[in-house]
């Protein structure tokens, strides 16, 4: 009977203090994560791409990129979707100009689309994304660019009008390969362009 009145006594004693104890969560207020260091996108696992928050050019990047460019060659199309390109010959800009300026954004020259007509004063170039091998490119835009190899850096980059901040068409986008190729996305077509002046 004793060891029965102890049982009971310290159960209480349990269910009295549990009770008595108070549970707080201390939630971390909000900033004080801070991220690792603002130095540089370039991760520390080049395996993943980097979502820049539209960050400006470079100066290497920037003395590739300015020029006046011709459209080369087809080089394909994004594994992702299909959309309003002409599968499977792309659309009609092999031999067009675009001129890419720090003053001037020009896509006039792809004379046959009148949806790609566009022509910017001080225009915002601002990269997007980095990847920094073949692998992690692919992951990022189901994308197959012919001679990309696993070392390759490539940088999207992205062109805004200065006042409304708003990108040009969805369907035109660049693409930066060791700032020492020039990759024209246009809708889910995939061309190389050709620089033909500084």
């Amino acid at each position: 009977m004793k060891t029965l009145l102890a049982c009971i006594m310290i159960m209480l004693m349990l269910v009295s203090a549990r009770g008595n104890v108070e549970t707080t969560i201390n939630p971390i207020p909000f900033g004080v994560l801070k991220p690792e260091t603002d130095e540089s996108i370039i991760p520390k696992n080049k395996s993943e791409c980097v979502n820049a928050e539209l960050i400006s050019l470079d100066s290497e990047t920037e003395t590739y990129f300015y020029g006046t460019w011709k459209v080369e060659k087809l080089l394909g199309f994004a594994n992702s979707y299909n959309d309003a390109s002409e599968y499977p010959t792309g659309q009609r800009f092999i031999g067009d100009k675009m001129v890419i300026e720090k003053d001037l954004f020009s896509s006039k020259g792809l004379k046959n689309y009148s949806n790609y007509q566009y022509e910017l004063k001080n225009p915002l170039y601002q990269i997007t994304s980095a990847c920094y091998n073949s692998d992690s490119f692919y992951r990022l835009y189901k994308i197959d660019i012919p001679g990309l190899n696993i070392n390759d850096e490539v940088k999207a980059i992205n062109v805004s009008d200065p006042v409304t901040k708003i990108s040009i068409h969805a369907g035109l986008s660049f693409l930066v390969v060791n700032n020492d190729r020039l990759i024209l996305l246009s809708e889910a077509t995939i061309f190389e362009l050709e620089k033909i002046t500084d």
